[in-house]
């Protein structure tokens, strides 16, 4: 691919949101799909060919200190091949977390819980937060917390937990406003996944007030009203 990070990856132009699936044909590796989303001029990339990124996220998960999810996330964010919006946000917003709930003193086999995560967040598709009405950030939170606690769909108090740290996440992201932004998204789902995870689990998280460095990238940015926005 290209290399671009925002738009479409093939070719840079905007992509295009239909509220009904099509039959598309990935441009990179020629399978066939139903999809809601291609480039003005045409192009479809599947979710697999465009998180091809994500082959770095545990290596840098691995060897942080940082304590604060959202430094690492901003970290994973910069990564070649992590584009500006797209699914690998569905693993890498977990996997922070779960990076820094281990050098939080939480008890957790990190390497493991991070494979765990990367088979989990892969499964989300792209787009869903528009098309579902549940961003793939919130859910990546609730993946992290299920691998934490070990939750099936047969649990009990583990499962309730699980489903109320996404519905926080979800909260925090919606009530910013559209139109979608992974990088605004998954910053607000780590702050309140942080605090959540202190609420339940007692390992305290610190989290800061990131700045975003990616609007530029961002055709769609809310600018100011954005409170991750470097005013």
């Amino acid at each position: 691919m290209s290399g671009f990070v925002s738009g479409c990856v093939i070719c840079g132009a905007p992509l295009e949101y239909h509220d009904r699936q099509r039959s598309m044909t990935c441009a990179v590796c020629g399978r066939s799909f139903m999809s809601n989303t291609e480039c003005v001029s045409g192009h479809y990339v599947c979710d697999s060919c465009h998180s091809d990124g994500l082959s770095m996220v545990a290596r840098v998960c691995l060897s942080s200190e940082s304590k604060d999810p959202t430094d690492t996330v901003t970290r994973l964010m910069g990564l070649p091949g992590i584009h500006m919006h797209g699914p690998e946000h569905h693993v890498m917003v977990g996997s922070a977390l779960l990076t820094a709930y281990r050098n939080c003193g939480g008890d957790i086999d990190l390497e493991s819980a991070l494979d765990e995560m990367a088979n989990r967040g892969r499964q989300l598709p792209g787009g869903v937060c528009g098309l579902w009405g549940n961003c793939g950030a919130a859910v990546s939170c609730g993946m992290a917390y299920s691998i934490i606690t070990g939750s099936t769909p047969l649990s009990g108090d583990s499962w309730g937990r699980c489903n109320i740290m996404t519905s926080r996440c979800l909260e925090a992201i919606g009530s910013l406003g559209g139109p979608r932004c992974c990088k605004r998204d998954s910053y607000a789902a780590l702050e309140a996944a942080s605090r959540y995870i202190g609420e339940t689990l007692g390992v305290e998280i610190p989290v800061g007030r990131p700045v975003c460095g990616f609007s530029s990238l961002n055709p769609q940015c809310k600018g100011d009203a954005c409170p991750y926005h470097a005013n």
